[in-house]
């Protein structure tokens, strides 16, 4: 009996640990890795039914490593593990190494939320350590090199033609670095150097991610230079090289831009035009200095005659605008303008107290109150998705916005008999 008990306890037991959370890491993407080059840490967090918080993931050092966690969408992901169905959401480090040999990544706590027979818990996985090795490059060199990506391109643009300036014009020129498999806090700068007889001034310049070109996602960085000439002449900007690694054959490459001609010419000459000092009776009466004192004395008689009235004018005009401002802010109109912004670009509880909100202006006693009034199902279907996802631990809630806020302020059509509210009442009578 002893030993049946003892077994019975170490199947369950079995089956708890098999429905707790797990994670598990993996190093993407194969073959030799350089310094300098990107590297993907896949990290997969798992949970029994659904997730009721997303997964924190914190970032973490790495001795001669610069770590960083890209803001990319995660993944979501379905497994079954013995016949239990697993939530999943997949999230990506970068890691750059910055010289060659081995590097471990340590333990990650990653805390989250789940539902575990119906209630929310709290719980921490831990994503084990993992390594991987970085070889020296081609040359022979151990640090990284002046900048590892795939498909570099740099390419250069003028806000006008250089061959027709005048002198005081400004000149700016775009400089654009794309590349693939990096980060573009990590595309290091171009050295524009400098053009003679030309002033420059070089923009703070701009990094962005996730930049589509040609069907590829990649980062860009964009230098902006302002050249302008005081004299006229023909000037020379230099061209520039930009060295640069490839990590899909391992091989140095230098990406170039020509030197470009500017020509300046001489500004338009403006023509000045002299009139004689002509004086007739009233200009000789204007410059009078007691004619002067006279009418100055008239016009402060004629400012305080009617200032108050005119002070009292722009008071009730003052007053009438923002009597006026207050109505269009009341107005339904007002207000349905700003809850269809709300759902364009609001979070979703925001977005759920605003049609509340809503529905109270109308007179409704709850939403699902309002929703029937309107008569609309595909408002309904879209107000039910949305608090489908809030209240029922949804990672994330999908609905159409644009149509949503297209459908609310629209009535369905009219019929005898109201639908049955998608929502039921939260404090019913």
């Amino acid at each position: 009996m002893r030993l049946l008990v003892v077994l019975f306890w170490l199947a369950t037991s079995g089956i708890a640990v098999a429905t707790e959370p797990f994670a598990q890491v993996a190093v993407e993407g194969g073959g030799q890795i350089v310094p300098g080059q990107q590297v993907h840490i896949a990290i997969d967090v798992f949970v029994p039914n659904f997730f009721t918080s997303p997964p924190q993931f914190p970032l973490f050092n790495v001795p001669n490593a610069l770590v960083t966690l890209p803001e990319e969408r995660a993944q979501n992901l379905l497994r079954t593990v013995d016949g239990v169905q697993y939530s999943g959401i997949s999230r990506r480090y970068a890691v750059v190494p910055e010289t060659a040999g081995t590097f471990t990544l340590p333990e990650i706590e990653i805390e989250l939320g789940y539902s575990q027979d119906g209630r929310p818990v709290k719980a921490t996985v831990y994503a084990p350590s993992t390594s991987f090795q970085v070889a020296a490059t081609a040359d022979g060199a151990a640090a990284a090199p002046g900048f590892a990506a795939r498909a570099l391109t740099l390419m250069q643009s003028f806000d006008r033609d250089p061959l027709t300036l005048k002198a005081g014009d400004a000149l700016v020129r775009t400089i654009t670095v794309f590349a693939e498999d990096t980060q573009a806090i990590m595309i290091p700068p171009v050295d524009v150097g400098t053009a003679p007889n030309l002033r420059q001034y070089e923009k703070p310049p701009k990094v962005e991610d996730g930049i589509k070109a040609d069907r590829e996602t990649g980062s860009r960085r964009i230098q902006i230079v302002v050249y302008t000439a005081q004299t006229t002449g023909i000037f020379d900007i230099p061209s520039l090289s930009y060295p640069w690694f490839d990590v899909s054959d391992h091989t140095w490459r230098s990406a170039t831009l020509p030197a470009v001609k500017v020509v300046v010419a001489a500004a338009a000459a403006t023509r000045q035009v002299t009139t004689p000092d002509l004086q007739d009776d009233q200009s000789r009466l204007l410059g009078n200095p007691l004619w002067l004192m006279i009418a100055c004395v008239a016009v402060f008689v004629l400012l305080v005659i009617f200032f108050r009235p005119a002070r009292r004018v722009a008071l009730r005009l003052t007053d009438r605008i923002s009597e006026i401002d207050q109505r269009r802010r009341l107005s339904a109109r007002h207000q349905l303008g700003q809850l269809r912004q709300t759902i364009r670009t609001g979070n979703p509880m925001v977005i759920y107290a605003g049609l509340q909100a809503w529905s109270a202006k109308l007179g409704h006693r709850t939403l699902a109150d309002w929703l029937s009034s309107e008569n609309s199902p595909e408002l309904s279907r879209e107000v039910s998705l949305l608090a489908e996802g809030l209240f029922r631990g949804k990672a994330e809630v999908e609905i159409d916005r644009k149509r949503l806020a297209r459908l609310v302020g629209i009535r369905g059509s009219s019929t005898k008999s109201r639908t049955k509210p998608i929502l039921p009442d939260i404090n019913p009578v």
